[in-house]
């Protein structure tokens, strides 16, 4: 007997007449490939993909249940056991009582004190807390949040009931100096942990051994800040021309909201408190943008050696530690810094600090009143340019002057954000911000301990121009200053100070770049006043009167709206007393033409804090459709102010009324013909802060939200010149699709559209490219309830998951709008590149077409199926549809199914050329036959704020098809024609959430269908009334298969592939499930028999080894 094989002796494996063959030396080395193979079928079953692909979320939801913390905002200031008495009345007594007597005018608590809710009062240990506040803060341990929050806001008193939002750094990635040794490191971005947020906006570079090497950080889309020479603001500023008049800030309480001050700076000299508002028991600044921030405010050359002074060294430093160390704060601590600075009568508040939130009402309240009380608030507009519509709040708002950067040759820097503001969205249109530019790159500051170091960003520039305004107000004589230092007439005086720079428009630089001298000789004759900015409308005026100079008016044409601050240096409160009228100048200097337009306005009656709007509203009457000319006349309105005692030398102050005009001038053109005329759907788009929109691309980490409008000026502006630049003229709906008139518009263009669509809206569109020739182009985005979940977040202030309210495109309520049509997009989500005709886009989370009619034409590309490779770990690619064109008939049949890709079979079109034909034949032609639908499903290379590879030759093919008749296969030759449908099999349309939030924040859920003031007079849908009045409903539940529309059928094409719908993911794991039991299980009885026999194994001759099973 031959002994049996050595230990260690390696496994020989051999294929021979297609049976696996095992030499196998060892029975435990045999059950030891058995355990592995085991491992690697469990590993198959089960892919770890939720930990390959993890949500993006700061935490895990092992997160704590944790107590909840409110403000409850009264509509007076009163003592805090005031607060807890009348809180007390709606909750019940709290778990910290005080023994204090209640006050007789409250209300008694419930009879014996129960306790409705667990909650309790919130103790403010800081400066503030020893005076009356108008707020307070209480902590809920109750699930049920909405009857809390109801029985609040029932009680007399209380104004608001909010969440005390936590207010981080998540936008930007900063380089900061630790404390320890003030050196500088890199931070990388922390994503936000609340769905609201304020962040710094500033990037910095330190002097010493690198000074001649500015480390500056990477913006979105990999831009970078440019480093610049070392140059000293306050020199090029010519700050020292008003210090030789010693004008140096003596006199004037600048207070500073930011990360604290070391108290024993040897830059600063007239410090008169530094207060800490955090849960941090300090006052220093262990980051450095708050030193930073103060000496260009306030840091003296004088006896510290210092050589980067600050524009007002002898101002009144207030520093408010409102950040901690790890850049969180919290609204509640801004409030009652707020309230003590108002307390403290600063005159001048820095904030260079910012975000997207516009709708955290208490802190966008408290900045109202604060300005009321005569502070003037100078803030950041945001380092998210060069993207347009990234104004952060506060400095969008109307009473604060909003600071954008520039670099030291006077170009606007690639950081700073752009206007319009988007409180205005959709049916109207945004002001002009930022209100000044200054330089923000490359800046020279303090640093934590002494010496100085460069900086860059809006927070850079924001104390610029804090610090000239602090200068410029201590040349006003003490006895004067209530009555011409304000935050209007100090704004005004920025304004026609400025220097206008060549070639940025007016949503880049505002009035232009700081002049603190011309503004210095502006206030010097200035007297209160009123007046509009921007104080000219010339409509005409290219480059800087971007996007109004790039497209003249002509009849029925979308009004051209221009929304005007209204400024008034008088009082803190006015109002318009008589309605605004367009007319010809005094002298008749400034009229022409002025009954040439209609002109209507919307405005602010009472003009408060200082400030107030006009909107104007443009268009041409029909009398004029074939005149061409400028229009020119003033827009002229009444204010009356009321000055109060402190504003006025009288002891009896008396209303102040004033007739103020805005010069406007207008281009005038005939009407353009129908096929050249592109209206925009902006109605349909939705924007965070309404809710949580995520973002359309989902491999973009550094940001959460769609916040930038989804606007043809804003995150669209290059899709826009582009239309213009081919010819186009284009038009925004405000309102919904009922508005407007098909028969003057060539195209409807429904672009990343988030919102619902109402029965009436539906209806009329089919009608409108059915019967009236209107072309539609659709483009989308992703959108899958599996992937919805995998881009929660945890928000800290809530304690809850926040889920998205829709995915990049409302996809369900797309397919309810095209499905008359036969056309419906799919859930799975799709990335990569694609090539037409050998041109490449980038397709960045888009979607495919599951459904499409007979005689449609698709162009097909191969991707990457994202959904699957986030959802299951696997990154597999598929042949999809993107494109689809079709001219749908109101009564098409239902045909069969049968595909090609022939040249020869396309449906045919129209070769003519524009000078074959006559306009009014094209007009004719256009109104009697059907218009083309064009689809394509992703938006991102078409939208400026993710864009990978842009697609505008794509939209420029589209528009060659839908307005000019191309030939499609001209074209689109790798295109394929349907000569008969496919359809969405059972299971693959994309479905509402069973928890649907976003009608909450819809424009269409549950409201009535109305179009908005200045479209009802130009064109109202005169359709069915039943439906017009037929609300918008939620869907009970998703269709258990496709509503068929006319020109569909019930199968799909063999060279379709196949979708599946991401709500039936479970069952695929349950197959998994199923199968990786059994194989585990068959492995197990396998090794079991093995072990039995492992009794013989060394009876067996080398030469004559054990057959294996086949495999």
């Amino acid at each position: 007997m031959l002994p049996g094989p050595t230990k260690g002796t390696p496994v020989h494996i051999s294929l021979k007449d297609r049976t696996l063959h095992l030499r196998v030396p060892h029975s435990s080395l045999r059950r030891n490939a058995m355990v592995f193979l085991s491992i690697i079928t469990f590993l198959f079953a089960f892919p770890p993909s939720q930990y390959l692909f993890p949500q993006h979320s700061p935490s895990s939801s092992s997160v704590p249940v944790a107590q909840k913390q409110f403000i409850v905002i009264f509509d007076r200031y009163m003592p805090h056991t005031e607060h807890r008495h009348i809180i007390s009345s709606a909750l019940g007594s709290d778990s910290d009582t005080d023994s204090q007597p209640r006050p007789s005018s409250q209300p008694d608590t419930p009879s014996g004190s129960t306790t409705l809710f667990p909650w309790t009062l919130v103790r403010r240990n800081n400066p503030a807390a020893q005076f009356p506040s108008d707020f307070a803060v209480i902590t809920i341990r109750s699930k049920d949040e909405r009857a809390v929050m109801k029985a609040l806001q029932a009680l007399p008193g209380v104004k608001h009931v909010m969440l005390d939002r936590q207010i981080i750094n998540p936008l930007k990635s900063i380089e900061e100096a630790p404390a320890e040794h003030d050196m500088s490191r890199t931070l990388q971005d922390k994503h936000m942990q609340g769905r609201y947020h304020r962040g710094f906006s500033f990037n910095e570079s330190t002097p010493g051994d690198d000074d001649d090497e500015h480390a500056t950080r990477p913006f979105r889309g990999s831009r970078r800040l440019h480093a610049s020479s070392l140059n000293q603001v306050t020199d090029i500023l010519m700050a020292q021309e008003l210090w030789q008049e010693k004008h140096t800030g003596a006199g004037i309480k600048v207070a500073i909201f930011d990360t604290g001050l070391r108290a024993d700076h040897p830059h600063f000299k007239n410090v008169a408190e530094i207060t800490n508002w955090t849960s941090e028991q300090t006052t220093d600044d262990g980051l450095g943008h708050g030193t930073f921030v103060a000496g260009l405010i306030a840091a003296s050359d004088t006896g510290s050696g210092c050589e980067c002074p600050g524009f007002a060294p002898d101002s009144e430093l207030h520093v408010f530690r409102v950040f901690t160390s790890q850049r969180v704060s919290y609204t509640s601590w801004f409030l009652d810094a707020f309230n003590y600075a108002i307390k403290r009568e600063v005159d001048v508040l820095n904030l260079s600090i910012g975000g997207p939130d516009f709708m955290d009402r208490p802190f966008v309240e408290k900045v109202w009143e604060m300005s009321a009380n005569n502070i003037i608030i100078v803030s950041a507009i945001g380092n998210d340019g060069p993207l347009y519509g990234t104004l952060n709040n506060p400095a969008d708002q109307l009473d604060v002057i909003g600071v954008g950067g520039i670099d030291f040759q006077d170009k606007i820097a690639s950081f700073s954000s752009r206007g319009m503001t988007t409180w205005e969205l959709p049916s109207g249109y945004g002001r002009v911000k930022p209100d000044i530019v200054t330089y923000g790159q490359s800046v020279q500051g303090s640093r934590i301990y002494g010496g100085c170091r460069a900086l860059s960003g809006t927070s850079v520039a924001s104390p610029v121009v804090a610090g000239a305004v602090a200068l410029l107000a201590s040349s006003v004589p003490v006895e004067e200053r209530r009555t011409l230092v304000n935050p209007a007439s100090m704004k005004q005086i920025l304004i026609a100070g400025a220097k206008p720079l060549v070639g940025p428009n007016i949503f880049e630089q505002g009035p232009g770049r700081l002049d603190l001298l011309h503004s210095y000789k502006e206030l010097a004759q200035y007297k209160p006043h009123t007046s509009f900015w921007p104080d000219t409308l010339d409509l005409t005026k290219c480059p800087y009167m971007w996007p109004y100079c790039t497209q003249p008016l002509y009849h029925s044409a979308m009004p051209v709206v221009v929304n005007v601050t209204i400024l008034n240096g008088v009082a803190v409160t006015g109002e318009v007393t008589s309605e605004p009228v367009f007319r010809v100048g005094h002298h008749g200097q400034i009229g022409k033409n002025i009954d040439h337009v209609d002109i209507a306005f919307q405005h602010s009656k009472t003009l408060w804090p200082w400030s107030g709007y006009l909107a104007i509203s443009i268009t041409v009457p029909e009398q004029y459709a074939d005149w061409e000319g400028d229009v020119e006349g003033v827009v002229a309105l009444e204010v009356t102010s009321y000055p109060d005692s402190s504003q006025t030398k009288d002891d009896e102050p008396v209303p102040h009324k004033e007739t103020i005009e805005l010069p406007l001038k207008v281009r005038v053109v005939r009407r353009p013909p129908r096929h050249m005329r592109v209206l925009w759907d902006q109605f349909h788009n939705l924007r965070y802060p309404a809710g949580y929109l995520p973002r359309d691309a989902l491999d973009v980490k550094d940001e959460f939200f769609d916040w930038n409008g989804d606007h043809m000026h804003t995150n669209f502006k290059d899709l826009y010149t582009h239309l213009r630049e081919w010819g186009y003229y284009v038009e925004t709906l405000g309102g919904p699709l009922t508005c407007f008139d098909a028969s003057n518009y060539g195209t409807l263009m429904l672009v990343d559209s988030e919102d619902e669509y109402y029965p009436a809206e539906i209806a009329k569109l089919h009608e409108d490219v059915t019967r009236h020739g209107l072309n539609l182009v659709v483009v989308a985005d992703w959108y899958n309830t599996e992937v919805m979940k995998k881009n929660k977040f945890f928000d800290e202030n809530s304690r809850q998951w926040w889920l998205p309210l829709t995915g990049g495109a409302n996809l369900p309520a797309l397919n309810d709008l095209l499905s008359p049509m036969g056309i419906y997009f799919g859930t799975r989500v799709y990335d990569g590149e694609f090539d037409i005709n050998g041109r490449h886009g980038s397709y960045s989370s888009g979607t495919a077409l599951i459904g499409f009619p007979t005689g449609g034409v698709i162009v097909m590309s191969t991707l990457t199926d994202q959904s699957g490779q986030i959802l299951k770990g696997k990154s597999l690619k598929s042949r999809v549809p993107i494109l689809g064109i079709h001219t749908p008939s109101y009564d098409d049949p239902l045909p069969s199914l049968v595909s090609t890709n022939t040249s020869d079979s396309y449906p045919s079109t129209n070769n003519e050329t524009d000078t074959d034909i006559t306009e009014e034949e094209r007009v004719t032609r256009s109104l009697e036959q059907p218009g083309k639908v064009v689809v394509f499903g992703d938006s991102n290379c078409l939208d400026n704020a993710h864009q990978k590879t842009d697609c505008y030759w794509l939209m420029q093919d589209i528009m060659q098809i839908v307005s000019k008749g191309e030939n499609i296969a001209k074209v689109f030759p790798s295109a394929e024609v349907l000569l008969e449908p496919f359809v969405p099999s059972e299971g693959s349309l994309p479905v509402r959430p069973e928890e649907y939030e976003l009608p909450r924040f819809s424009h269409v859920a549950s409201r009535p269908l109305v179009c908005p003031a200045y479209t009802m007079a130009h064109y109202n849908w005169s359709g069915d009334p039943a439906l017009i009045a037929r609300p918008w409903v939620l869907p009970t539940a998703p269709p258990s298969s496709p509503v068929l529309g006319r020109g569909t059928g019930r199968s799909r094409p063999t060279h379709v592939d196949s979708t599946i719908s991401a709500e039936y993911t479970h069952v695929y794991f349950l197959v998994y499930f199923i199968f990786g039991c059994g194989a585990v299980f068959f492995l197990i009885v396998l090794a079991l028999r093995s072990r039995r026999t492992d009794r013989v194994d060394n009876t067996l001759s080398p030469t004559h080894p054990r057959r294996a099973t086949a495999v």
